[in-house]
């Protein structure tokens, strides 16, 4: 939605809002276990630090056995779901 706005106003994030409207998006909420999971990432990353938001991202993955993510960010090229599955990355 930040990039949205700044490149396209409420207009750009209007239209991203009908995507979760229409089902074609959806917002998914972490469970307690995702979020022990996100400190465990975060911790055994810090040579290499994953910030919160990725490694939220890496948790949703692996609970929702997804693979594939939409990113502009060249971290999930390294990232893996538990460990091991590399990210389909479409850039």
């Amino acid at each position: 939605m930040h990039l949205l706005n700044k490149y396209g106003g409420w207009r750009a994030q209007d239209e991203l809002w009908s995507y979760f409207d229409d089902g074609v998006v959806d917002i998914h909420m972490s469970s307690r276990g995702e979020r022990g999971r996100i400190r465990v990432l975060m911790e055994t990353s810090r040579s290499t630090p994953m910030d919160l938001a990725d490694a939220a991202l890496v948790a949703a993955a692996e609970s929702l056995g997804a693979s594939r993510i939409f990113t502009f960010d060249a971290d999930f090229y390294v990232y893996r779901i538990d460990g091991t599955k590399s990210f389909d990355v479409i850039p």
